[in-house]
């Protein structure tokens, strides 16, 4: 009898048994590196928010901070002319990523006005929520006209806080 050439059963099993403990180790790691990209982008978000609403109130005095996040992107994603409803400060996915939508890298952004004192915006609160939580971000982040950053764990269904008590009850991100 000739001696057949291949692997038996039992080594191609030992095998795939091999390889599911590896991706069982791997792949959670891996979905927190994730988390931790799109928490990192929303709070790079935050901030670039921050510094166009700045730019906003300096360019347009008569309006004070933007009444939306539109309002500091452009027309289009193609197009921008600068003016009071679409400032070009900010690009377009951004400007776009508001509750309801696919959001910017697993999260969703609202920029709301505060104060209007004669038809001028004197305040606004920048929010930020995970478009799935747990699988796209684990916490919420904030920041107002005083422009520090604030965090706070987030929760299934929450959406961007959009009341200056709301991000000040946040932790300070160090």
């Amino acid at each position: 009898m000739r001696k057949q050439k291949g692997f038996s059963l039992i080594e191609l099993l030992i095998v795939v048994a091999i390889i599911l403990i590896i991706a069982a180790i791997a792949i959670p790691n891996l979905l927190r590196a994730r988390i931790a990209a799109n928490e990192s982008s929303a709070v790079s978000s935050v901030r670039t928010i921050n510094t166009a609403e700045v730019t906003y109130q300096t360019a347009y005095p008569t309006t004070g901070y933007a009444n939306t996040l539109a309002a500091l992107g452009p027309t289009s994603a193609t197009t921008c002319t600068p003016a009071v409803g679409s400032a070009c400060l900010i690009d377009w996915v951004l400007a776009t990523a508001a509750p309801g939508t696919a959001g910017k890298s697993g999260y969703v952004f609202a920029a709301t006005p505060l104060v209007p004192l004669n038809g001028i915006n004197t305040s606004y609160v920048v929010g930020a929520s995970p478009v799935t939580y747990n699988q796209s971000g684990i916490r919420n982040f904030c920041s107002n006209d005083d422009a520090v950053l604030r965090f706070d764990p987030g929760a299934s269904g929450s959406t961007p806080v959009n009341t200056t008590a709301g991000c000040q009850a946040f932790t300070v991100l160090q």
